[in-house]
Order: C-alpha cells, then structure tokens, then sequence
C-alpha cells in the first residue's frame, strides 16, 4: 500500500481506516491516534491530526464527524502522518500528482469529474462518493517570480492540495 492508495480510498470510500463521517470523538481517537489538536468552537469542533483534518458538531445529539479533509500539501513542510496511516500505507511522500490520483481512481472503478476549475486551485469530484479534489493549478499565484519549478520540495502545478468529504458534497452533481 502507499500513500497514493490512502488518498484514493477516501476519494472512493468517504472513510480513514474505516471511520468516517457520523462517528464520535471517541472513535477517532481509538483509530487515528491520540496525538491531534483539537480547535473547539461554539457547538463545533475542529480536531487535526496534521494530514488529517476533521470537522465534529453536537447540532444533533453528541459530537459527530461531519467532515473529513486530508491536508496533502501540508506534507512538504515535514512530517505530520499519524503513525495509524504510516503502519497502513508506509512512509507519505512530500507531494502527490493530481494524475497518478486520478488514474489509482479511474482503476478503482470511479470517475473523476471537472468542478471547478476556476482560480489557481481547481476542484474536481468523485461522483461515485461525493468527496472533492484540490489541485494546485498555479503555484505562484501573485507573480513574485520566486517559485522554482524544478525544487521538489516545493508545491508545483498538478500538485494535489487537499481531499475533503462531507455530506454537503453527497448528491451535488
């Protein structure tokens, strides 16, 4: 397994390591990891586990997950992988190609769909699930002519930022 086949499985299975969205605090934890930030907000909460971003509200009962991001370009900066998904996936590299994601997708049986593209960070969807793709389209966004497009430690066109899955994504094709 590898990090590419984590990032597809969430496209594909809206889940980390097999919770997903309506599970509680408790079950992240004994799942990720204890080692995570948490950012509470009125009724909301915000966990990171570094690669992993959850969203829980108490809207409706206790707190629940209504949203699962995974912070892709957060890797280039060090490591910040729960050790859970390194036992399961080994070691993440620092970037991931839009296409490589895209064809491990298409090979699950999945399409891959355009949703925004639109500004320097394009969008697109995975209709099967419902989850969202980011992807780097101009990585110099202000023109300070500063980025280097042959430094492999730095984001780069094609670059897959983020995955997110939430419920507010199901059914909006």
């Amino acid at each position: 397994m590898s990090d590419l086949d984590f990032y597809a499985h969430v496209a594909t299975h809206r889940d980390v390591l097999g919770i997903g969205i309506g599970s509680g605090l408790g079950a992240w934890e004994a799942t990720v990891g204890p080692d995570y930030l948490d950012d509470p907000g009125k009724k909301l909460l915000r966990r990171d586990y570094g690669l992993v971003e959850l969203s829980f509200s108490d809207a409706d009962g206790p707190m629940s997950c209504f949203g699962i991001s995974v912070q892709v370009h957060r890797l280039v900066h060090g490591h910040c992988v729960p050790p859970s998904l390194v036992r399961e996936y080994g070691e993440f590299t620092p970037r991931a190609r839009f296409e490589e994601l895209r064809s491990l997708i298409l090979s699950l049986g999945c399409k891959v769909e355009p949703d925004d593209l639109s500004g320097d960070v394009h969008r697109y969807r995975v209709p099967e699930s419902g989850a969202r793709i980011f992807v780097i389209d101009d990585p110099d966004p202000f023109g300070d002519g500063d980025h280097d497009v042959d430094d492999p430690e730095i984001h780069q066109a094609g670059d897959v930022w983020a995955l997110s899955v939430s419920p507010a994504w199901w059914g909006r094709y």
